[in-house]
């Protein structure tokens, strides 16, 4: 069997695979373009950790292609160093380094010059901010292991500390330090404590919910809810749906609009009737102020909705067919729910105990949507506001 011939792949076909990766195709799908097996272009991806690696830019203090080409026309006319720097408004070190790194003076070429600096700047990257100051990089590392993501740490450290800017850093920053690991800022084992322990960072275009989970019948559509749900400007309107785990076990998610406030429930069966009850009796621990709507998906255990609105006069609302992002607090949670409930394990063996300690650790973490305040926070607000 003839093996195909290993492709150089060009900077042109590289911007495609990028491409094609951020809209969220997956590598079969991108090396099928250049007819060849996903492994020929995973290497691609995985040195940069699934991170697009931002734009290559010149140095303002670099020589240019037209000084270089001035250079080589000062050495062939017999310039001196002195002289050439002068007309260019350089020093004569620069012009020197230049042409002894490059040749020297018989053997200068401008364009061959240029190139090789450019390829020597791509093997000088810019030193981590987190590689240069280790304490800023320790606290990173304590929030990380507390399951904050990147971008709850960066909004918290500006909030920390708002006049230093060395403790300050962007959430990309923290994730290029994870996924790249040649950066030697923070230990690969801290990639574990991440909503999605992938070892590549995959678009959020890549993995949505897209099946229809059964039909069920007199639902309202999402369409039809109020405006001032719609814009979170009042609390009380919930999202709902259920993760779910081996041996039929599943776990009740409810998140607050407004909130962003997360309440769990455990569900001994996922049918209608069992479902049903425990959102009841959920409900029914809140004040009446703060449980007005809930939002689900077209899922077949709420089947028996109109019974739910009947014990507690709230009303539920069923997005589209195949729409997930129309419960996008939810589904956010739930994403993070799986660092504490891993895919393929038995839900079931969780105590109510257990799932209101893990709600509560949720609710403490600063959001980026609340301006870096908690859930709780928000919360606590509104129930105080009710009394």
């Amino acid at each position: 069997m003839n093996r195909r011939p290993r492709i150089n792949y060009s900077e042109e076909q590289k911007t495609l695979m990028w491409d094609r990766w951020q809209k969220g195709e997956s590598l079969r799908t991108i090396a099928h373009l250049f007819n060849r097996h996903h492994t020929s272009i995973s290497g691609i991806f995985a040195r940069a950790g699934g991170i697009r690696p931002a734009p290559r830019k010149r140095s303002r203090l670099a020589l240019t292609l037209p000084e270089r080409e001035e250079i080589s026309r000062g050495l062939v006319a017999g310039q001196s160093f002195q002289a050439i720097a002068q007309s260019l408004d350089r020093v004569p070190s620069t012009i020197s380094r230049e042409v002894n790194r490059n040749g020297g003076r018989d053997h200068y070429r401008a364009s061959h010059a240029d190139q090789a600096a450019w390829h020597r700047a791509r093997r000088r990257p810019k030193t981590c901010k987190l590689v240069q100051n280790r304490d800023l990089a320790r606290i990173v590392a304590i929030k990380l292991k507390k399951l904050w993501s990147p971008t709850q740490i960066a909004g918290w450290l500006k909030q920390t500390y708002p006049d230093d800017e060395n403790f300050q850093v962007s959430h990309e920053t923290i994730y290029r330090s994870l996924f790249i690991q040649a950066r030697g800022a923070l230990k690969k084992e801290l990639l574990q404590h991440l909503r999605r322990t992938r070892r590549m960072r995959r678009s959020r275009h890549y993995t949505q919910k897209t099946d229809d989970h059964g039909k069920i019948s007199n639902t309202i559509s999402i369409s039809e809810r109020p405006a001032s749900v719609e814009d979170r400007a009042v609390p009380g309107h919930w999202e709902g749906d259920l993760i779910i785990g081996t041996n039929n076990s599943q776990i009740a998610t409810l998140v607050e609009r407004h909130t962003r406030y997360v309440m769990l429930a455990k569900i001994k069966a996922r049918d209608t009737e069992t479902v049903i009850n425990a959102l009841i009796k959920h409900a029914h621990k809140l004040p009446t102020e703060l449980y007005k709507s809930l939002t689900w998906d077209r899922a077949k255990e709420m089947a028996d909705h109109q019974r739910f609105t009947l014990a507690t006069d709230i009303q539920v609302y069923f997005c589209d067919p195949r729409s997930p992002w129309q419960r996008g607090s939810n589904e956010n949670t739930n994403g993070l729910l799986r660092q504490y409930f891993p895919k393929g394990t038995d839900l079931s063996v969780h105590s109510q105990a257990k799932l209101n300690a893990v709600a509560r650790q949720l609710n403490e973490r600063p959001r980026e949507t609340l301006g870096f305040e908690t859930p709780a926070e928000r919360f606590n607000q509104c129930v105080a506001s009710t009394g």
